[in-house]
């Protein structure tokens, strides 16, 4: 089953694309690689973010891997909105996951875990598996608590 039919079988809805917030473009496809810019997570109608803070303090690790699947379903609205298609991905290559959390938090690859498993939620293992960076920051744009970028190979 390909994505795209995987994303309806378990009735996950894609929200609109993100619009940059500064002087950049959400993608860019150079030969067979997609690099898609930093995204965060969903934003209301009126431009502030539906989740902020630290986490580690103002959010748990679980609720911290719900803002980075929230942000994965945001990526993958700019990658179809780029392709076509979700089906025309062929494999999640690289991931940046970015943290905002407090000094002592060490549990960045648990948030990440969000992204990671929408991804082979969505792809299946051999095109949603990754090679993957989770790190801590201690700030993010607009006290966001979780910024990612991936590198996706593409038809």
């Amino acid at each position: 089953m390909g994505a795209e039919a995987n994303l309806k079988a378990k009735n996950i809805t894609l929200p609109t694309p993100p619009t940059p917030l500064a002087n950049y473009v959400g993608a860019v496809r150079v030969g067979n690689l997609l690099f898609v810019s930093g995204h965060g997570p969903t934003r209301t109608a009126d431009g502030k973010m539906t989740a902020r803070g630290k986490v580690g303090k103002d959010l748990s690790t679980e609720q911290g891997a719900q803002v980075a699947r929230d942000v994965g379903l945001n990526l993958l609205a700019t990658v179809r909105t780029q392709l076509g298609s979700l089906d025309k991905v062929k494999r999640i290559v690289k991931v940046l996951g970015m943290v905002n959390a407090t000094e002592d938090f060490g549990e960045q690859p648990k948030v990440m875990n969000g992204f990671s498993d929408l991804m082979v939620e969505v792809f299946g293992e051999q095109i949603g598996k990754h090679a993957r960076s989770a790190v801590g920051m201690g700030s993010l744009p607009m006290q966001i608590p979780v910024e990612i970028e991936m590198i996706v190979e593409v038809e």
